[in-house]
């Protein structure tokens, strides 16, 4: 697993470190802007690669590759904040989740990302495909307790999301949701809207209230 963190710093200030999770075809490039915007806001950002093997390896290994490289590279008694894209959200779920990665993570930002399946997961008959079909048991398991989740939860979807289909199953229904005027399911990680409510949302005070449900 590579490692891609883009501040230097002699100390980890808890407020200012982020890690982006990818999704299943593109690995850390495809943050390359948004981490050049959260640099130059003085963020520490860390995006490490996830490999699944062509699709060998399931959503729960994934997320625990994540928890090595956080536990590799992050102190244990610094929190930090959590972004996935697309498949990256599914496993910073089970790591938030499943992994006990919520005691450290404030604020958790899925982008685009498959929270209740997503049919064309049916073009991709491997097992990282198959856990991401609506109704997949894994899927089922993280969304039963999903309330229960103390982190402040943000859902950044498109309806114009050709890859997640329906395109509002990227909507938790936990936290905020935050839909973006973004054409196309590749474009969301590279769009100026999205980089400016990832921001946003990271620059605001967290809720006393973390876990909140959407009516």
């Amino acid at each position: 697993m590579s490692m891609s963190s883009v501040l230097p710093s002699s100390s980890h200030d808890s407020a200012k470190i982020v890690v982006l999770v990818h999704g299943i075809f593109r690995q850390s490039k495809v943050f390359s802007k948004m981490k050049q915007r959260l640099q130059a806001q003085g963020y520490t950002v860390y995006s490490p690669d996830l490999f699944h093997r062509w699709g060998a390896l399931g959503l729960a290994d994934l997320a625990q590759q994540l928890a090595t490289f956080i536990e590799q590279n992050i102190p244990s008694e610094t929190e930090f904040d959590l972004v996935g894209l697309s498949m990256g959200g599914i496993v910073s779920r089970y790591y938030l989740q499943r992994l006990k990665g919520a005691s450290r993570v404030r604020r958790f930002i899925s982008i685009a990302s498959p929270h209740l399946g997503t049919w064309l997961a049916y073009s991709f008959p491997r097992r990282t495909g198959l856990e991401m079909r609506p109704g997949s048991r894994l899927l089922k398991d993280l969304n039963q307790d999903l309330d229960r989740l103390d982190v402040e939860i943000t859902s950044i979807w498109t309806l114009w999301d050709f890859i997640i289909v329906p395109s509002q199953h990227c909507c938790l229904p936990v936290g905020e949701v935050i839909q973006v005027p973004v054409l196309l399911h590749g474009m969301m990680p590279w769009s100026d809207r999205t980089i400016e409510v990832v921001q946003k949302r990271l620059q605001e005070p967290l809720s006393s209230a973390t876990t909140t449900q959407v009516s």
